[in-house]
């Protein structure tokens, strides 16, 4: 499947705001919109120009796309799943994303970022419900366990998440074995538990045109 591979700090400064898409590095200095906090290509611009209702819909998928590491045919996907859904569009949109099990890799505090968790999870590092499962996409269901695979366990990635996840915070829907780096869905996360950097009616509004 396609998927975008250059600079993701370039995805950031389009979007004016850390999408924190490149996990501990987003907070130091070397943040590319601290240091230049301006769209990509616009070198003389001095202001970010005015924009219509509907390029700030755009915006608005298209941060969305980012935050979650999506090309447009996936993310429309989800997008008419959330449609199905009962409720309102744009929180199930939310919560769908939120499933996904690279997303909960990352919000495990295995990865620093999602990129980084898509991998492990591509790699066949990580397991669910005891089995090993190469598919960033899937859905997790309540009470789903993720485990890492007990290979993987000897590298030194997984040797270096040991002594770094103490200091890690984890959302208040799943459960982190600390010792054992196996986490366990208490609960479906709600629109509540989520602190999304999009506005999910926006991009409602966007493929409704």
């Amino acid at each position: 499947m396609a998927r975008y591979t250059g600079p993701v700090c370039r995805l950031c400064r389009r979007a004016g705001e850390k999408l924190l898409l490149k996990g501990g590095r987003c907070f130091t200095p070397k943040c590319a919109v601290d240091k230049r906090n301006k769209p990509p290509g616009q070198v003389q611009a001095k202001r970010r120009p005015k924009i219509s209702d509907h390029g700030m819909h755009l915006h608005e998928k298209q941060k969305a796309r980012y935050i979650y590491g999506m090309m447009e045919t996936q993310f429309r996907n989800v997008f008419e799943d959330a449609e199905k859904a009962p409720g309102i569009t744009g929180d199930a949109l939310k919560i769908l994303l939120e499933r996904r099990l690279d997303n909960v890799v990352f919000r495990l505090g295995f990865a620093d970022s999602r990129a980084q968790a898509r991998q492990l999870v591509r790699h066949g590092h990580i397991q669910l419900n005891g089995k090993t499962t190469n598919i960033p996409s899937a859905l997790i269901s309540l009470s789903d366990v993720i485990t890492w695979r007990e290979g993987s366990k000897k590298n030194a990635y997984f040797k270096a998440i040991v002594e770094s996840i103490e200091s890690k915070a984890i959302v208040n829907w799943l459960q982190l074995d600390r010792q054992t780096l196996s986490g366990k869905v208490l609960a479906l996360p709600t629109v509540n538990d989520i602190d999304s950097k999009f506005e999910g009616t926006a991009i409602v509004e966007f493929y409704s045109r």
